[in-house]
């Protein structure tokens, strides 16, 4: 995602791709009280999908019945649904673990599945919800957050809490602008819109993730699926992998940091981003982050005219001191904890790869060997076949000529 720390170089994009909550399966209770309990979750999620808030106020205890619809009223729900995983109760009070189940009309390819916590109290011969929240350290889901707003772009759905719907409305035209840049780039196999979620601090956004706000301070964005293939950390979040199905992706904005770009850092951002949705399909545990985050970038920057010293300064500065790595970037150069310069190098260590395979094999093949090494499924031999296969090189090869390249573009 561009923008590295969100400091006044808001050139260079992060981007960290985290899973979605999969919940953890497990049998339904088979006793009375279970059965009561599933019955009213039903009834809540059939009240939520007809919008309908008084059916969803007679599932809740009285006080506050009526505040988790609120601020779903505005998300426009294809699917919602309860599973009872396991019920403790004692007396007349009830602590129930479920799977919810929900899928955003228009967007999700497929029912996005967190785990919930409910508490239930049963009074008057019947069982009402009291809270509905995330299970243990799993994050939140935005409408948790407050109510949501939603403003629809013409290739984008941007719901934000706590945000003017003006500036929701920019995000929008900025994905709708990525969508088509990015389709360029890569191909039209791909949904081809995406979903943007807008907290109202980074506190917000760290919530949505179930992770400490420390580890995402300057970082303006955050791309998440299914599956989380990888997970690294610095200023800029990665790309991990995810599946071929993955049924929903979310970009997840960092207002704090992402409100210091300029309108170019911004943009970049929003187009990195969205490559990583682009390229989920083909984006495995194969793809080494000097691949992904290197091909975003490489989307990102695309067409923007601005020179690589501009783009890699880090590494520019490397290389006048005479100090060109000797290898491409290793997935543990790109961990949060690492030092910034060393995660900078990474980073545009990753995006001079992807250029060089452009600018010297063409366009068509840098998208090739992208998906040869994601369609290869394990990290061993993946690059290497690449390589061999699509590029007509070696490893060995290829890095002498990476290492030529960024002495000819840098130095």
């Amino acid at each position: 995602m561009a923008g590295r720390r969100c400091t006044s170089r808001a050139g260079l994009s992060l981007v960290l791709l985290l899973a979605v909550l999969v919940g953890c399966g497990g049998r339904a209770p088979s006793d009375g009280a279970a059965a009561e309990v599933q019955r009213v979750l039903d009834r809540r999620a059939t009240a939520v999908l007809d919008r309908d808030e008084a059916a969803f106020r007679a599932t809740g205890a009285a006080a506050g019945a009526g505040t988790g619809f609120a601020n779903l009223r505005d998300v426009p729900l294809a699917g919602w649904s309860y599973r009872l995983n396991d019920l403790r109760r004692t007396g007349d009070r009830a602590t129930a673990d479920a799977q919810l189940r929900y899928r955003i009309e228009g967007y999700d390819a497929a029912p996005v599945t967190v785990d919930r916590t409910l508490r239930l109290t049963h009074a008057a011969g019947a069982w009402r919800v009291t809270s509905d929240e995330p299970a243990g350290s799993g994050g939140d889901q935005l409408w948790d957050q407050g109510a949501v707003t939603a403003v629809r772009g013409e290739r984008s759905l941007v719901l934000g809490v706590g945000q003017s719907g003006e500036r929701l409305r920019s995000f929008a035209d900025l994905a709708d602008h990525a969508v088509p840049a990015v389709s360029e780039a890569w191909g039209t196999d791909w949904t081809r819109h995406v979903v943007v979620l807008v907290p109202k601090s980074l506190e917000g956004m760290a919530g949505l993730l179930g992770a400490p706000a420390s580890g995402y301070r300057g970082i303006a964005a955050v791309t998440t699926g299914e599956v989380s293939e990888a997970k690294g950390g610095s200023p800029r979040p990665e790309a991990g992998g995810g599946s071929a199905k993955a049924p929903a992706d979310r970009i997840i904005v960092n207002p704090d940091a992402y409100g210091v770009l300029g309108d170019f850092g911004k943009q970049v951002v929003l187009t990195h981003e969205t490559t990583h949705v682009a390229t989920r399909a083909h984006t495995t545990a194969a793809t080494p982050l000097w691949l992904s985050e290197g091909y975003a970038d490489w989307v990102g920057y695309r067409g923007s005219g601005r020179a690589p010293g501009q783009v890699a300064p880090e590494l520019e500065r490397a290389v006048a001191e005479g100090q060109v790595p000797g290898a491409l970037p290793e997935d543990g150069d790109f961990g949060f904890a690492s030092d910034a310069g060393r995660l900078a190098r990474a980073y545009e260590g990753g995006w001079m790869a992807c250029r060089l395979i452009a600018d010297h094999w063409g366009e068509v093949r840098l998208n090739d060997f992208y998906r040869a090494v994601g369609d290869h499924r394990e990290r061993a031999g993946a690059v290497e076949g690449a390589l061999r296969d699509v590029l007509h090189t070696t490893a060995e090869r290829f890095t002498r000529l990476w290492r030529q390249y960024l002495k000819d573009q840098l130095g």
